[in-house]
């Protein structure tokens, strides 16, 4: 047997052990260990075949660095016809996960048996394709189509527990799994079991239509996508067509869907997201500073969600503020939030009281800041405040203690000039809220040390976050390319567009909200402030705010609102734009939806370009990473970079040259590394996959 697979024998019960930690990968050399294994066990006269991984879990399914290449054989198939054609019973026996392939190898086993926290899933529709291995026809021939399809097309995994209520885990064991499986094994060597292909009990007589209706309630969540649908579709070949067809059809599907740009783009996220975390020039020797308690300076929306992420697990936090009466209004809001995710079940009371516990509050900064090990600042985004805020923390923290700022405009240099300590301070910018957005741009200032940028990174990533480390400057990456679609948002009004043209496109394209709406949610009179802090005005914004028009807050931004929050077109913010545009003697005429969404995305990716040159970000996939993770992109679209390589880059460079010419902004010049780019026929993901070898 290779190392692949190992094999080991209990009397007439065998064992056949996955063996690619630490996720068993269902890889070429564990699909050949295990037909052998299997061919193995048949000659040897086994009775019975356990399957269990080795590592943290069962298998989490295909090897994707496999996708796209030559296929070396065995193919899953062919193992799944050597279990299912084995004389004996082949029995699953799963810990941690099984995920895609790794559940579509136990569903193709006579039984399966778990731990009951082990979780099971078909996620293939998060990378967009379906599940390739029978997955979609053998699980609703076991729980019927309809309770499959709510499985199959979230993509989201669900507890062997609830796999056992369900009927596709046969026996929860308690104890060393490997000898609870064997001894489950053993107890049923010759009970007769119907493998999942050929059952038909919970697919007779299914009514197409009641199906359809539940697939149509699941599909209303994933707009635009094309995975799902083709899930759905799979699926629905479970019960109208026989075992082998269906087989046929879900094969179908998966190819076209593989090869398709969505699946890319979501394949490009799931290892970019993985790339983000290894930080180019780290010294191997680079350890992160112990944190055991973190102080967070600010009880606000963003410092108490900074908290509550900590308390979630399980570090123990506490919130400074200037009064009793701020403290006492921070603490309430995040009890308050985590009493709602009770209320919707999503949180168990004894996991809220615990959460509750770790968090505490005090109004005594010096004597609070001296206990941290990490110390969060998140006050209000002004220069002067936060540099005495640091000042102060300065004289007041341990030596050697890491002085982090949540800002998401401001200089880290700066503010850390107030300090004696400039290599311990590094930004760690949250986005909000900051207790479920799962994005954290780290931020690296000019003397920011090593030790400092890896306890920002490893704090991140215990608290659930994904840190992506970038360079200083003002809005660092993500603001500083949302800050360049502006203009054109501007110009676009002016020009012919009213509010919903732009929202229409942008949401059409994926985001969960157009950039109006957005900046209604946020509030317009924010946006407002910046710009007469910066000297910068936005004629058209401006007008609306000076209607007294700040958002949802007042009820009527770029939309107005009803009781519900609903938005409403209102005729009055068409008179705005239009009086505005008459005062600047501007022409409006028709806009295609294909000039706005070029128009929108184009300056982002020009100023990504620019980022790109000047080491603010590492890698285009640092940049794709932080805009699905952190600004609501969507992740079937790849990020802007990808985007960008889509359409080409002498495309891209083409395009912008046009629209700066015709619109007279500056910023719309193609970036250097953009006619660089498109000179030599390159593309950002070559230029990425450059870096990566380097």
């Amino acid at each position: 047997m290779s190392d692949f697979v190992q094999h080991a024998t209990h009397g007439d019960v065998h064992v056949l052990r996955l063996n690619n930690p630490p996720v068993n990968t269902l890889r070429t050399e564990i699909r050949a260990g295990l037909l052998a294994g299997m061919n193995a066990a048949k000659a040897g006269g086994a009775k019975a075949v356990v399957l269990i991984g080795s590592g943290r879990m069962f298998c989490a399914g295909a090897e994707m660095t496999e996708f796209g290449k030559p296929r070396v054989p065995p193919s899953l198939p062919e193992v799944f016809d050597a279990i299912e054609g084995f004389p004996g019973i082949v029995v699953a026996a799963i810990h941690g996960s099984a995920l895609g392939g790794g559940l579509e190898l136990a569903l193709a086993c006579h039984a399966r048996v778990a731990v009951a926290d082990a979780q099971v899933g078909l996620p293939e529709v998060k990378r967009g394709f379906v599940p390739g291995a029978g997955g979609t026809q053998r699980l609703p021939r076991m729980i019927g189509p309809e309770a499959a399809a709510k499985i199959i097309v979230s993509g989201d995994p669900i507890k062997a527990s609830e796999a056992h209520r369900l009927g596709f885990v046969d026996a929860i064991i308690e104890g060393d799994l490997e000898a609870g499986a064997v001894a489950w094994a053993r107890a049923n060597i010759g009970r007769s079991f119907t493998l999942a292909r050929d059952r038909t009990d919970r697919i007779a007589g299914q009514d197409a239509a009641a199906y359809d209706a539940v697939v149509a309630g699941l599909l209303k969540r994933t707009r635009g996508q094309e995975s799902p649908k083709g899930c759905a579709e799979a699926v629905r070949a479970s019960f109208t067509v026989p075992f082998e067809d269906g087989l046929k059809k879900e094969r179908e599907l998966f190819s076209t869907l593989v090869a398709g740009e969505q699946s890319k783009a979501l394949r490009h996220i799931f290892f970019g997201e993985r790339e983000v975390l290894r930080i180019p020039g780290m010294p191997a020797d680079a350890k992160s500073l112990p944190v055991e308690r973190l102080v967070v300076i600010g009880g606000g929306t963003m410092g108490g969600g900074i908290a509550m992420s900590a308390a979630n697990f399980g570090v123990p936090v506490t919130i400074v503020e200037m009064s009793e009466e701020a403290l006492a209004k921070g603490l309430a809001r995040c009890h308050a939030n985590w009493e709602r995710t009770v209320a919707s079940g999503r949180l168990s009371q004894a996991e809220y009281e615990k959460r509750k516990a770790l968090l505490t509050g005090s109004t005594d900064f010096e004597g609070t800041v001296a206990k941290a090990d990490l110390v969060i600042e998140a006050v209000f985004e002004n220069m002067e405040v936060k540099k005495q805020v640091f000042a102060r923390l300065d004289k007041a923290a341990r030596p050697g203690v890491v002085l982090a700022s949540n800002t998401s405009t401001l200089s880290i240099d700066e503010i850390a000039s107030a300090t004696s300590r400039p290599e311990l301070v590094v930004g760690m910018h949250f986005f909000s809220p900051a207790n479920v957005m799962r994005l954290l741009e780290n931020v690296r200032g000019a003397k920011s040390s090593w030790p400092a940028i890896a306890t920002a990174t490893e704090f991140g990533k215990r608290i659930g976050k994904l840190p992506v480390l970038v360079g200083n400057c003002d809005g660092f990456v993500g603001n500083r390319m949302t800050g360049k679609r502006t203009p054109q948002v501007e110009k676009l009004l002016l020009e012919g567009c009213l509010p919903p043209d732009i929202d229409k496109v942008m949401e059409a394209y994926g985001m969960a909200m157009g950039p109006l709406a957005t900046g209604d949610l946020a509030g317009l009179d924010i946006g407002a402030a910046v710009r007469k802090a910066r000297g910068t005005v936005a004629p058209v914004a401006d007008a609306i705010v000076a209607q007294g028009r700040f958002g949802q807050k007042t009820g009527k931004g770029w939309y107005m609102y009803d009781e519900s929050r609903r938005r409403l077109v209102d005729p009055e913010v068409e008179r705005i734009i239009l009086d505005v545009a008459e005062k600047m003697q501007v022409r409006r005429r028709k806009i295609s939806d294909e000039e706005i969404l070029e128009r929108l995305l184009l300056p982002m990716v020009n100023e990504g370009a620019r980022i790109l040159e000047e080491g603010v970000a590492y890698r285009p996939i640092d940049i794709d990473v932080i805009f699905i993770n952190g600004f609501g992109w969507p992740a079937f679209r790849g990020g802007p970079m990808f985007w960008a390589d889509t359409q080409g880059l002498k495309n891209v460079r083409d395009k912008l040259a046009r629209y700066a010419e015709a619109t007279g902004d500056a910023n719309l010049k193609p970036a250097a590394l953009i006619e660089k780019l498109a000179a030599e026929g390159g593309t950002f993901a070559s230029m990425g996959a450059a870096a990566k070898a380097a």
